[in-house]
């Protein structure tokens, strides 16, 4: 049965609120210049930018940017794990996948289904889409680490080598964006 096109609206108003707990959910990563931690509808909202900066030629390039605006979108269950905390990555997947379908489900239908099969083509990197989006998602911390003192990186005393394979992926979406941050990271203060 159809869902009536009320109950449609009230369903994403509904989701739209559930998204302000986006903002509550703080990252390991200071924006430029200040001394708070970003949160993660800040971070979505970069890494959109910056996919559409850097957007090359021959992807579906509204895909790519759905993919980035709701990636982090579990985090408001399953919170958000530093990404060098390899172990964390690996115990929360289940708890993100169950956020996933719970989240996306207080979307109508086909929306629900639609932004559910979009996050998991972003964690599967297996589209020529998700491979850049998911490249893309390195960037702006590597950006907000090269340009904060402390950077994050030195306050959890990652090595430049960590740091380096972490996001090496960056090359994925753009060799040349990456041929620059890997001198510069190469150049930083950080534990070898």
């Amino acid at each position: 049965m159809r869902e009536s096109p009320i109950h449609c609206v009230e369903k994403k108003l509904d989701f739209l609120l559930e998204m302000e707990k986006l903002k509550s959910i703080l990252r390991k990563t200071r924006p430029v210049g200040e001394s708070r931690y970003e949160n993660s509808a800040e971070h979505s909202w970069q890494v959109t930018l910056a996919a559409l900066l850097f957007m090359p030629d021959g992807l579906d390039s509204l895909k790519v940017l759905k993919m980035l605006l709701i990636h982090d979108i579990v985090e408001i269950d399953a919170g958000d794990v530093f990404v060098y905390d390899e172990a964390g990555r690996e115990a929360i997947a289940a708890e993100e996948l169950k956020a996933a379908k719970r989240l996306f489900g207080m979307l109508p239908a086909p929306l629900d289904k639609e932004f559910l099969s979009l996050w998991e083509e972003f964690e599967s990197r297996e589209t020529a889409e998700s491979v850049y989006a998911k490249a893309m998602d390195r960037v702006p911390p590597v950006l907000q680490n090269l340009n904060s003192s402390p950077s994050s990186w030195q306050e959890h005393q990652i090595s430049r080598d960590r740091v380096l394979e972490k996001n090496e992926e960056i090359a994925n979406a753009d060799p040349v964006l990456w041929e620059l941050f890997s001198k510069q990271i190469r150049q930083a203060s950080l534990a070898v």
